[in-house]
């Protein structure tokens, strides 16, 4: 590991040397490459982590879209100019890049994560130490290859592989400036504890307990829609999966008789292993002890849930929803925000005025009406509130603050000493 981030500090200088416009275009081959390689990379996925074809490759084309997106921003990662108080005188703002950039990805989007890190990283003139998930080292062998037959110089991008040891020596390198990190709320504290003692930046992206409301006036079609593609697609195991259905009391026992009916012929992927299902049989058998009802089985409906239980607190990753029953939309949204993350929330309903109070109300990084808790698009930012995160944000404009450093340029053609907040003239 230690080889490979020397070789990203000594490929910094001449990377970010290169115009960000070149870095752009690198970044538009590798677009290309990614969308000629879409089938190969798709199933790649599917033997790696299980996630069905379909959804493999709706994710390598988030990738694609990244991508796209990426290579424009090397002719835009727009500065800004303003005027000064004194005369003569010149002032902007401009984007630098960090330096070295650790990335530690998941296994659950092996190609859409880390084209979420590292392609704003790259296009900013960072260089980049990658430890993806042991569990999908071929996908991010093959993108690191695209990359390289794209023109990416030796150097820029080094993976490193192995578990928590690689990277735990990996946040605590020296030379890496910025760590950006996508797991679990309990990791993800540890890195932000590390890279606090340490003086370094870090991006956090960690879990979700996603809901989707459903209020009286919905259509419930639409939203049984939603629920079954949110909850149970990729096997649940989505940082944006729904895991609670907040459900109007007029019309619970209709949307649920609805959800049990789709849901018992419904047929998902697999789970990643072993202890992925006996986790979730763990959660069921706790929820039901505390009386909760069990209406399916495989992919798993739970009623008679109150908020407060652990099956509707913490988050799963796999597919388990649980429906809780409210009395109004003031109390969904008080059940949507009382639980520890703040990720994606979502609401039905068929009246603009509730659709907008909510957008108000619900305290999540993402909000989405009359659609699903994923879904998420490139050209905007994603991350959440409370544990989800740190703040941080990936994808759209918001990547460009976690992988840059603002620098501040002041040029005085005046040709004398002029003293900001002094010599300044009157009103």
């Amino acid at each position: 590991m230690v080889t490979q981030v020397e070789q990203a500090a000594n490929a910094f200088p001449s990377w970010r040397s290169i115009p960000a416009p070149r870095r752009g275009e690198i970044l538009f081959r590798f677009a290309e490459l990614l969308k000629s390689q879409k089938e190969e990379l798709a199933a790649l996925i599917t033997v790696e982590m299980g996630k069905l074809p379909l959804e493999a490759g709706g994710e390598v084309q988030e990738a694609i879209d990244m991508a796209y997106y990426m290579a424009g921003e090397g002719r835009r990662s727009f500065g800004q100019t303003v005027p000064s108080e004194l005369p003569d005188k010149f002032a902007m703002s401009l984007r630098e890049p960090v330096g070295v950039v650790a990335m530690i990805t998941p296994w659950n989007f092996p190609v859409a994560v880390p084209s979420w890190k590292l392609l704003p990283a790259l296009v900013l003139g960072n260089t980049v130490v990658w430890k993806p998930s042991p569990r999908t080292p071929q996908c991010a062998a093959r993108l690191v290859e695209l990359l390289t037959e794209a023109g990416l110089p030796a150097g820029v991008v080094n993976v490193v592989n192995g578990g928590s040891e690689v990277g735990e020596a990996l946040v605590r390198a020296p030379q890496v400036r910025l760590v950006t990190f996508t797991g679990s709320n309990a990791v993800g504290r540890r890195v932000a504890v590390a890279c606090a003692e340490l003086g370094k930046r870090c991006a956090l992206e960690l879990g979700g307990k996603n809901a989707i409301i459903v209020l009286d006036d919905a259509d419930l079609d639409l939203a049984v829609d939603g629920i079954v593609w949110s909850a149970f697609g990729t096997g649940g195991q989505r940082c944006t999966s729904c895991s609670r259905v907040i459900v109007h009391q007029a019309v619970r026992a209709k949307l649920t008789e609805m959800l049990v009916a789709r849901v018992k012929q419904l047929q998902i992927g697999p789970l990643i292993d072993a202890a992925a299902t006996q986790r979730c049989e763990e959660f069921v058998r706790e929820a039901v002890a505390a009386g909760a009802r069990r209406l399916t089985t495989g992919p798993t409906l739970l009623d008679n849930v109150t908020p407060a239980m652990r099956v509707a607190q913490e988050e799963i990753f796999g597919p388990v929803c649980v429906i809780i029953e409210v009395g109004s939309p003031e109390e969904a949204a008080r059940v949507n925000n009382d639980v520890p993350y703040g990720l994606s929330s979502s609401i039905y309903t068929r009246d603009v005025n509730r659709a907008f109070v909510a957008l108000r109300e619900l305290t999540t990084g993402i909000v989405y009406v009359n659609a699903g808790t994923t879904g998420s698009e490139v050209q905007l930012p994603f991350g959440g509130t409370r544990g989800t995160g740190n703040g941080a944000r990936e994808a759209g404009q918001a990547a460009l603050d976690t992988f840059s450093e603002w620098k501040t340029v002041y040029v005085d053609y005046s040709g004398r000493l002029q003293r900001a907040q002094i010599d300044t003239s009157p009103a």
